[in-house]
């Protein structure tokens, strides 16, 4: 599958209750329908050869004899179809009869799986009828074969060495050490459960934590079916509730009391990168759990037509009431940690270069919010505004009223002399408008800070923010320098968030005006001269759009995958906004500043970490400054677009 992506289904039929002829019939009716649909993994509930409510007809022989011979016409109708295939059923063992699913493919019966937790309590007593399965694997006869038949056995893709799929049924996942744990540590990455779980109030919130919490523990997709219409009422109802996770994410979801399929598509190096990069994820240690049999099989390889959501601000979530939520928890996280660096130090001042621009807001709106917390003054917070060449009248105005109505305390200093003598003693033209002349001014800000934070015996608080870092975009020993970068792992996408939240809390009407209008506001570092009062430097213009580049940083750290699979999601991603040229344009730059800027993150002060990406050099990246990108730009250039000129 290209690019790790698979599509898997969970489907419930509507049931005939003793009929597996009926049953077979919807059941094919379906897996001809997933084959349309691409999936190439299809689960069914428990028991839906027979219905799950026989109660005692399992019993009966006639029962049994139609269940062997529908299984064998369905096994049979699958030759050459390409799709994995899990149906519940009963099957006799030894005398004994067991709750199985039987694992088919492409005209193959692969092996069964027998449920290994037998409920009787409550509503349940399979005890009357099943025998709990073993862990072990053995043999059994049928229809001419010796099939695989145990709890420890797993089917392997060969063609797909990271595809490993377990399976359980119902009541395995419900218990304190479900089969799926040693499934996981065998190699499993997908686990299917064949259910026939009954509804109850309050049980479907229950079961989604239960599928979702387990998946996340063990790092896998989960694809859950269960019974639906069609079941006997005598006493239960069941409701086809359906379900489908990666990685704790919920990916698909049914209605409940609706037969039909749900679809997800699993991204299976997301999974197996995850497991490789926690390293409490342990592999399968002890004689038992490493006693697995593997039975195996093949995929046709393809490339799949993702239906998956790729969002396009992973960073920010989507749903308002979960965004606001967020956002409060990581200024609480950034103001918590400015508090006990102010505590440890002994420091009841701080000092905040203020610029009217997004990052020195949310830095100045943190830093009050840590003296709250402190129980200290506002006005022994310095919000300094330092005008040079490129600052307007808007930006200024913005940065004043917003010190006023938090209650800082605000200090001008005018740089434009102290930068020209600068100019004029290292030899710089004043109208030539390089590099030089830009970086004097972000240097004589920082020195301005560091000796206001001296003189009054406080903190200068850093404002940029992550993606700046990941860019390298700030300048060396200046607005790259702090004594506590509280933006420090805060992506520019969520830091208009943040301020945006902060503008809606706010019962001070002047406060949230002038926080709105400085998100209204282009970024720009301002520091060449405005075009007729406006800004003229424009950062995006330069290094590309922060929303890009915040989405390939996202997927080059947290999941490190190849800049084509990047290329690939981001168009999925951005479709109809920006085109596969610009965004591959921008994304060969992002890996060439991205690689050439760590010296600038190998070196940053102290800052709180917020979410599950940073680049702190003592936390979450650990890479040399002098790496070298070739491999990662020749795999980039495998998917340039056609006629794309650098």
């Amino acid at each position: 599958m290209k690019d790790g992506f698979i599509r898997v289904a969970a489907a419930t039929p509507e049931v005939s209750v003793a009929d597996p002829v009926k049953n077979r019939e919807r059941i094919w009716e379906m897996i001809c329908e997933g084959q349309k649909q691409g999936a190439k993994i299809m689960v069914f509930p428990e028991l839906c050869l027979t219905a799950y409510t026989c109660g005692d007809l399992f019993l009966q022989d006639a029962l049994l004899a139609s269940v062997e011979q529908e299984l064998l016409t369905l096994i049979q109708a699958t030759q050459g179809m390409d799709m994995l295939i899990f149906v519940g059923l009963p099957w006799m063992k030894g005398g004994k009869l067991y709750n199985v699913a039987a694992a088919i493919h492409n005209g193959t019966l692969l092996g069964f799986i027998p449920k290994r937790n037998i409920p009787n309590y409550s509503e349940f007593y399979e005890m009357r009828h099943f025998t709990p399965g073993e862990p072990y694997v053995e043999e059994v006869e049928a229809y001419g074969r010796r099939i695989p038949f145990g709890g420890s056995l797993l089917f392997r893709c060969k063609n797909i060495p990271e595809l490993i799929v377990g399976a359980e049924i119902c009541e395995d996942l419900w218990v304190m050490d479900p089969p799926g744990v040693s499934h996981a540590k065998a190699g499993a990455l997908v686990i299917v459960n064949c259910s026939a779980s009954d509804a109850a109030t309050g049980k479907q919130a229950y079961r989604k934590g239960l599928v979702s919490g387990q998946s996340a523990r063990l790092l896998c997709a989960y694809v859950y079916a269960n019974a639906g219409a069609g079941e006997s009422t005598q006493d239960l109802v069941f409701s086809g509730h359906n379900l489908i996770v990666e990685n704790g994410t919920l990916l698909a979801e049914s209605k409940q009391f609706e037969s039909g399929i749900i679809y997800g598509d699993i991204d299976l190096e997301r999974l197996r990168n995850e497991r490789r990069r926690m390293t409490t994820f342990q592999p399968a240690v002890s004689a038992a759990e490493a006693a697995y049999v593997y039975a195996e099989f093949n995929f046709k390889p393809e490339e799949l037509c993702l239906r998956r959501t790729v969002e396009a601000s992973p960073f920010v979530p989507s749903s308002d009431g979960e965004r606001a939520a967020r956002c409060e928890e990581i200024l609480m996280i950034q103001a918590l940690g400015l508090r006990k660096r102010l505590a440890h130090t002994g420091s009841r001042h701080a000092v905040v270069g203020i610029s009217g621009g997004l990052d020195s807001t949310l830095a100045l709106l943190v830093t009050a919010r840590a003296f709250d917390l402190l129980g200290l003054p506002r006005e022994n917070i310095l919000s300094v505004t330092m005008p040079c060449f490129g600052t307007t009248d808007r930006t200024y105005q913005n940065a004043c009223t917003l010190t006023k109505r938090l209650g800082a305390a605000l200090k001008e200093v005018n740089i434009r002399e102290a930068v020209a003598v600068h100019f004029r003693d290292v030899g710089q033209d004043m109208e030539c408008h390089d590099v030089t002349y830009e970086n004097a001014q972000a240097r004589e800000r920082t020195q301005v800070l560091m000796d206001l934070a001296n003189q009054n015996g406080g903190l200068v608080i850093g404002t940029g923010d992550m993606s700046e870092l990941a860019l390298g975009w700030a300048t060396y020993n200046g607005d790259h320098m702090s004594m506590y970068g509280v933006n420090a792992s805060v992506p520019k996408t969520l830091v208009r968030h943040l301020v945006r939240y902060c503008a809606d809390s706010s019962e001070d009407e002047t406060l949230r005006e002038v926080l709105l209008d400085i998100l209204d506001t282009p970024v720009s570092p301002e520091l060449l001269p405005p075009s007729e009062g406006q800004i003229s430097q424009k950062t995006e213009d330069l290094v590309g759009p922060y929303e890009l580049h915040d989405f390939f940083l996202y997927y080059i750290l947290r999941y490190g995958y190849r800049p084509s699979k990047i290329f690939r999601l981001a168009k999925l991603a951005f479709a109809g906004e920006y085109g596969e040229e610009i965004i591959y344009k921008w994304l060969s730059i992002f890996y060439r500043r991205f690689f050439s800027q760590q010296f600038k993150r190998s070196c940053l002060p102290d800052g709180p970490k917020v979410g599950s990406v940073a680049v702190s050099p003592r936390g979450d990246l650990r890479m040399p400054s002098d790496a070298v990108r070739r491999v990662w730009m020749e795999e980039l250039e495998t998917v340039r677009p056609e006629g794309f000129h650098d």
